[in-house]
This record gives structure tokens, C-alpha cells and sequence, in this order.
């Protein structure tokens, strides 16, 4: 009797075999008459086709907002979303300023918090080194 092997059906686990954008929504407001939306209407006309098609899961929202500066809104997955006011900008800029809230996650900008390059939630076997450790009662850091 033959021994036939098992196939492994691959598991699912988030984030592993797919990459998932974060941004959900990008809309964009702008004014057609205000001259600080001369980028924006630039880009609209121009670069935002190529943006859509570049990134066919995000939902793009074109908006008129009169007597407003042009803004840019990115609502994220988790729930946030950030606002870039694109007043005065050329047409490339807001296409970067585009880019870079589609390619965010939407979480707050936060400080790495001690300066470490690298964060583990377990200590160090040896401890953290303080120059006052191992000196006896009668002895200096020196060893005098």
C-alpha cells in the first residue's frame, strides 16, 4: 500500500502573506476661485487620475469648498485620520503631500521614549550598568 503524503493548505495570519493598506479614504477640498488652490486644481486635473490607478483600494473623494484653502484628509482603518492643509503648494508637492498620507498608518506620531534604537519588552539578562553598582560600603566606585 503506497503512503501518500498530506498537502498543507497554507493558514492565514495577518500582515504575513498580504500587505494591507491603512489608508481607507483620501478627500480632497479645494476652491476654484481662491489662487492658493491653483496646485490643487493642477493636480486634480492632471496627476489624481494617475493616483487613483496607482492605488485602486483607497477611495478618493473630490469636494469644492469655497473661500477655503485646499486640504487633503486621510481616514485610516483604526479609525483617525490626519488633515494636510496643501495652500500655495505646486502641483508635484501635492502629489508628495498625497503619497504620503496614503502611504501612513494613522497612528500618532509618538517619541521613542529612553533614545534606544531598538524597544524590547524583555530586559537585558545583565540589568542596566550604573556606575555605582558593585562599590562595597567602604569602598568608592574606584575601588579605593
Amino acid at each position: 500500500m503506497p503512503i501518500k503524503a498530506i498537502r498543507q493548505t497554507a493558514t492565514g495570519r495577518n500582515g504575513v502573506g498580504a500587505f494591507i493598506l491603512q489608508c481607507k479614504r483620501l478627500d480632497f477640498h479645494y476652491c476654484d476661485w481662491a489662487g492658493s488652490s491653483r496646485g490643487m486644481n493642477q493636480f486634480l486635473t492632471h496627476l489624481l487620475p494617475t493616483l487613483a490607478s496607482t492605488s485602486p483600494s483607497i477611495e478618493i473623494h473630490v469636494s469644492p469648498r469655497p473661500s477655503h484653502h485646499p486640504v487633503i484628509r486621510g481616514h485610516y482603518i483604526n479609525g483617525r485620520e490626519k488633515a494636510i492643509c496643501v495652500k500655495n503648494l505646486e502641483m508635484q508637492q501635492v502629489l508628495k503631500k498625497a503619497e504620503l498620507l496614503r502611504d501612513a498608518s494613522g497612528e500618532k506620531l509618538r517619541r521613542v521614549k529612553g533614545g534606544k534604537a531598538v524597544g524590547s519588552l524583555n530586559e537585558g539578562v545583565r540589568g542596566i550598568w550604573s556606575p555605582m553598582h558593585g562599590a562595597g560600603k567602604g569602598e568608592d566606585m574606584f575601588g579605593r
